[in-house]
């Protein structure tokens, strides 16, 4: 039986604010690019066979699900695929997930988009992308209670989902900001804790080092760390190089033979991500700069704009850097 994951401890009245990025949410996914651009154009039929394709992949249906959730006329076609095929239950997952970002932007109302969610999960009990998207906008909107809660419902149905434990990472870092670089904050325990309990080839192996991001972008927001990343400390404590050379030998074992034979995490990109902002900030030019390389063009919001940068400014200065080193 798989043990509780460590006390959550208190919840904080405020949430230090994200920055916003430029990097295409869909990653390296061709299939859901060109889903996306025909649901742009109207046809839902791309859409709905991209969604059948992917199955019970359960962290790329949910990547896959947020994606499209976002296209801007997303909602209006996929209302006509729902009048046109009304036993499908990918539509009206799909819809939940829309409302979900329509919400957060202050175009629906927040209980419209609980409720279609609810009414998504009841059609497919088995599939944690409508709590998902509950956890998405109760990360934003709600209360931290319903955030263990959710993140409670998507780890039921899948103990290892990528995204929702991004999320509560994010949302753990935030807690006790007068704890500076507190080696023993709950974040780190929980990030240890979950990665301990992954499959040895699960990417969440990276989760100690998206803490230790999402714990600077807290500091920093309070101005308890410089502004450039760089020229903090945060990076180069014994404990927090044993975390960097664990995750970047997880993925030498274990990421890098994958992406070679075509066998590629739907996140995976993020993962790189933080590992070659991580390595960056470490001083270690050429380890991140084999990240680099492996990121191509995919660049990911976070985190880069940590804690209220531009992110192609900074990952454009750090790659050129880091090749140049190495």
């Amino acid at each position: 039986m798989t043990p509780p994951p460590p006390p959550l401890g208190r919840s904080r009245k405020k949430k230090a604010a994200h920055s916003a990025g430029t990097g295409d949410p869909a990653l390296d996914d061709p299939a859901l690019v060109a889903a996306r651009t025909a649901l742009a154009q109207g046809r839902w039929t791309e859409t709905r066979t991209l969604l059948a394709a992917t199955g019970d992949d359960w962290d790329r249906r949910g990547h896959r699900m947020t994606v499209l959730a976002q296209e801007p006329t997303v909602t209006a076609w996929v209302r006509d695929w729902h009048l046109a095929e009304p036993e499908s239950t990918d539509a009206p997952v799909l819809l939940a997930c829309a409302a979900v970002y329509r919400a957060i932007a202050g175009k629906e109302r927040p209980d419209t988009a609980r409720d279609a969610c609810l009414d998504a999960a009841s059609l497919v009990p088995d599939d944690p992308t409508p709590w998902l998207g509950l956890l998405i906008l109760e990360r934003e909107l709600g209360r931290e209670e319903d955030v263990v809660r959710l993140f409670d419902e998507v780890r039921h149905r899948h103990p290892g989902h990528h995204h929702a434990h991004h999320l509560m990472i994010a949302r753990l870092a935030e807690r006790r900001p007068e704890a500076g670089q507190d080696p023993l904050h709950e974040v780190y325990d929980f990030a240890a804790w979950a990665a301990e309990q992954a499959p040895p080839a699960s990417p969440l192996a990276v989760l100690p080092v998206v803490a230790h991001a999402e714990r600077y972008r807290v500091l920093a927001t309070a101005g308890s760390e410089p502004d450039d990343p760089k020229a903090s400390g945060h990076w180069t404590g014994r404990r927090a190089r044993l975390v960097m050379k664990a995750a970047f030998d997880w993925w030498l074992e274990w990421g890098d033979p994958h992406e070679r034979a075509g066998v590629t995490h739907p996140r995976g990109r993020i993962d790189l991500n933080f590992l070659a902002h991580a390595k960056y900030c470490e001083g270690r030019p050429a380890e991140a700069a084999a990240l680099f390389h492996r990121i191509g063009r995919h660049v990911t919001p976070a985190p880069w704009s940590y804690p209220d940068r531009d992110p192609d400014e900074a990952f454009r200065a750090a790659r050129s850097a880091a090749l140049g080193s190495a």
